[in-house]
């Protein structure tokens, strides 16, 4: 008569960053209680989860040691490193199948989190299908890391990222630009690109630094002033909390930066490099757009640039666009004064601030980054640092929403008369129709102007077939988003608003009815020769 043995129950034990204090009860039960004690290691035999939780080892445990083939070296491999270390797992996901199979409970040590950047994943992707398994959460290094620095990580509707620093550089300069909170993993050599993504999204005097959290040799401390050569693996980057933070300035030099004093001048006033407030900072204004609508078109760099500012000006319509956050200032307006809201801005970059102005689409398209510059390039703001960031227009958002209207040459022109005479309007309309120039309409309506459209119909179809098709295309991206296409000769000024814009295609732009029902227009690349 034979008998069949039941396979083992595995688990994945998080141990927490370091502390053996800070295991869990069920933590130290299940490792006390297992037959099988896992963890993996580099080479030289150390590992550091064996000594987490070695305290808790008996005698009698059988102990696997998993030893990595390689770590960061070159190997020869004929797979390269992801093929020598997809054999290692393999491997070793068979050697503990082996104890399962033979009914003996088996624990894998995991640093922090067993399912958080871990080893143990690896095993358990390969054998949590075929046996019973049970994962023991423990206390991340980030957790840890908060808790060291003693400063809150993220709180209210804050954002919290975690990123790997084996990210490219763009990837994380991008979401550290963007995000509210963040911790950056695995530095070592990694540091350096680190430290140059935090810099570049200008988040590096804001960055704290903790190494071996809760661990012999913590270290912690403003990330700036950290040896490169001197980072280990387990070390992470930190971006706390903003909420009731305290702005942190780095320290200045001889090329008209702050010195190690903090002076700047006898009078407080500015000097070669820029406009300083009374607490001897420099303030700024950044021109942002938001795109057509709402937070899924704000660019990583927009979203950081909103975020730093002390302070936001902009069309109160705008401003409704932009998250609420504690400590930050909300200037909103009329949109009809944007000299007056550019030199409201400037001013209080003049006293330190900085100023985030807010435009809809695209700042430097028919919106608020010429009014900014305008006045900055006169007295007294000609000191004023100004820049001014890209933001989604409303013809690209209409565009690619009704195909690819403007996939060749076109012409953008401003329908109002309101800064510019329409005989200017007109001849403008009249030379791009005539270069058959896809047009790309804004501003074509409000309630005080009416026949603005019907005119413009009139000029373009003395150079345009009537069935030229025209991409009407109101609130693209909001609540109310109604795009059509219809025939130029067809085009009925009742259906435009200001919330509208008007894409006319070229005699050379399609358009075609697909199997949905949809119909798209597009313009080809080509042109006939």
């Amino acid at each position: 008569m034979s008998t069949t043995t039941e396979p083992g129950k595995l688990f994945g034990v998080g141990l927490g960053p370091g502390d053996p204090s800070l295991m869990t009860v069920r933590a130290v039960e299940v490792i006390t209680g297992a037959d099988v004690v896992a963890y993996h290691s580099a080479r030289h035999g150390r590992s550091i989860a064996r000594s987490i939780a070695a305290r808790h080892l008996r005698e009698d445990h059988i102990e696997e040691r998993l030893v990595y083939p390689v770590t960061t070296e070159i190997t020869d491999h004929p797979g390269g490193y992801q093929g020598a270390m997809d054999e290692f797992y393999e491997e070793a996901s068979a050697r503990l199948a082996a104890h399962l199979d033979a009914g003996r409970t088996v624990a894998i040590l995991a640093a922090g989190d067993p399912l958080f950047y871990g080893s143990y994943m690896h095993m358990h992707k390969r054998l949590a299908h075929r046996y019973e398994t049970e994962v023991i959460p423990g206390v991340t290094s980030v957790s840890a890391a908060s808790a060291r620095l003693g400063t809150p990580l993220c709180e209210g509707e804050e954002v919290l990222t975690v990123l790997p620093g084996t990210l490219p550089e763009e990837e994380l300069t991008a979401r550290l630009a963007a995000t509210d909170a963040a911790v950056v993993m695995k530095l070592g050599r990694t540091f350096g690109k680190v430290r140059t993504a935090l810099e570049r999204s200008g988040r590096l005097d804001e960055a704290r630094y903790v190494e071996r959290a809760t661990m012999e040799g913590e270290r912690t401390g403003a990330f700036a002033d950290v040896d490169p050569d001197s980072v280990p693996y387990f070390s992470v980057a930190v971006l706390p909390s903003r909420v009731d933070a305290e702005p942190v300035r780095r320290e200045r030099g001889e090329d008209g930066e702050r010195g190690e004093d903090g002076e700047h001048g006898e009078d407080g006033e500015h000097g070669e490099d820029g406009e300083r407030g009374e607490d001897g900072e420099r303030g700024e204004v950044v021109v942002v757009g938001t795109g057509p609508a709402g937070p899924l078109w704000l660019t990583p760099e927009t979203r950081g640039a909103l975020a730093a500012a002390d302070d936001l000006v902009g069309y109160t319509t705008y401003l409704d666009r932009v998250p609420h956050r504690p400590g930050q200032a909300r200037h909103g307006s009329d949109n009809k004064v944007e000299a007056e809201r550019a030199e409201f801005a400037l001013d209080l970059a003049r006293r330190g601030r900085r100023v985030a102005v807010v435009s809809g689409g695209d700042p430097g398209v028919f919106a608020m980054a010429t009014a900014v510059l305008e006045a900055a390039a006169q007295e007294p703001y000609a000191e004023v640092p100004v820049r001014v960031l890209p933001g989604v227009t409303a013809a690209n958002a209409a565009a690619a929403r009704a195909g690819a209207p403007l996939g060749h040459d076109y012409a953008t022109v401003s329908l109002s008369d309101r800064l510019k005479p329409w005989e200017v309007i007109a001849e403008r309309l009249r030379a791009a129709a005539s270069a058959d120039l896809v047009l790309a309409l804004y501003n074509p309506g409000s309630r005080s102007r009416t026949w603005q459209v019907g005119k413009a119909r009139e000029l373009l179809l003395e150079f345009r077939a009537p069935d030229t098709p025209v991409v009407l295309a109101r609130d693209v991206g909001g609540e109310g988003e109604r795009v059509r296409i219809v025939r130029l000769a067809e085009l009925d000024p009742a259906d435009v608003d200001m919330r509208t814009i008007l894409l006319v295609g070229s005699s050379q732009t399609r358009t075609v009815r697909r199997g949905n029902g949809e119909e798209i227009v597009w313009t080809p690349r080509r042109y006939p020769e």
